[in-house]
């Protein structure tokens, strides 16, 4: 009897001792839980990638202002550029980063032979099927498309687009004539609204659009006889209605009124009357008609910042980097 007592004992000590030694060795659950390891890789992944600016088709046709996931900090300019004009192609490198809504835009087996900046100046060189079977109202898309992709990169002012490697100064189906050096100035979306070639005025000017949940923003460049300041032609077109695009539209009140405006030090102030206000008692001013504004403006005037005010008090400073 007591040896077996004694057995019993034995056998409950060591029962014992063996699952301490295994809560020893098994890691606590919050060191190793799934759901850090997920947490970690993500962050790990944050750090590895940015978002860049870029012009694809939108549902409706029209070259639309969205966002893709690129490489963080690349080597250099031409590793960007690169990256970013790899998703414009259609079926090609960069499909995979396209948002849901778009389409690339540059045809399939276009290949980047080669790619050179230098001092605010970016050399593209594409192959032949840059517009070999591309229609007609297509070939100027292609080109507004790259154009502003490329300008959305901070260091990029303009751009000499090639193919085969000779400068594209001739689009051969719509018989557009192409400046050897592009800006922004070539426009995009483009509209007419003249009556005389003389004096004619092109401004750019940033609409809204939805998909599904998601909204971003389309530029319109409008060519008209209005020879006021670009500044008021922007206010009137988004407080205006109707729209050109019956799916465009603009977030601002129709009864807003630019006072003021001035620009010294690379910086634009607009003066408003109460109408801009989302909200007058918070004094809050919805964020699209910030962006539809300021981006704008981005495209029309050489200012780093746009200040927004009421009765002459500040309520709001958007800095144009910030919103590109």
């Amino acid at each position: 009897m007591l040896k077996k007592l004694t057995i019993r004992k034995f056998l409950v000590s060591a029962a014992a001792l063996m699952a301490l030694f295994l809560i020893y060795l098994i890691p606590k659950d919050n060191t190793y839980s799934l759901k850090d390891k997920t947490k970690t890789e993500l962050e790990y992944v944050d750090k590895e990638i940015a978002t860049e600016t870029i012009y694809l088709y939108d549902r409706n046709g029209l070259l639309a202002r969205t966002k893709v996931a690129v490489a963080k900090n690349p080597e250099t300019v031409e590793t960007k550029a690169k990256e970013l004009l790899e998703v414009l192609v259609k079926d090609g490198a960069g499909e995979s980063k396209i948002p849901n809504g778009f389409k690339a835009v540059i045809p399939t087996d276009t290949k980047i032979l080669s790619l050179n900046y230098t001092d605010g100046l970016l050399k593209v060189n594409f192959s032949k099927e840059l517009l070999e079977d591309v229609k007609k109202e297509e070939e100027e898309k292609i080109i507004e498309s790259i154009v502003y992709t490329v300008t959305s990169i901070e260091e990029v002012e303009k751009v000499i687009i090639y193919m085969e490697g000779d400068i594209l100064n001739y689009l051969p189906k719509s018989k557009i004539t192409l400046p050897p050096t592009l800006d922004r100035n070539f426009g995009i979306n483009k509209e007419y609204d003249i009556n005389s070639s003389k004096e004619v005025t092109g401004v750019t000017i940033y609409y809204i659009n939805q998909y599904k949940d998601n909204t971003y923003y389309v530029p319109v460049t409008k060519y008209t006889n209005d020879n006021r300041e670009k500044i008021d032609i922007i206010i009137d077109e988004l407080a205006s209605a109707p729209l050109y695009h019956s799916n465009l539209m603009s977030f601002l009140n129709q009864n807003v009124k630019l006072l003021e405006a001035e620009q010294a030090d690379h910086q634009l102030s607009l003066e408003f009357n109460s109408y801009i206000f989302n909200d007058i008692d918070e004094k809050n001013i919805l964020e699209e008609v910030i962006y539809t504004i300021c981006l704008s403006i981005g495209d029309n005037y050489d200012v780093e910042e746009v200040s927004f005010t009421v009765g002459h008090e500040e309520i709001y400073k958007s800095v144009i980097k910030t919103i590109e």
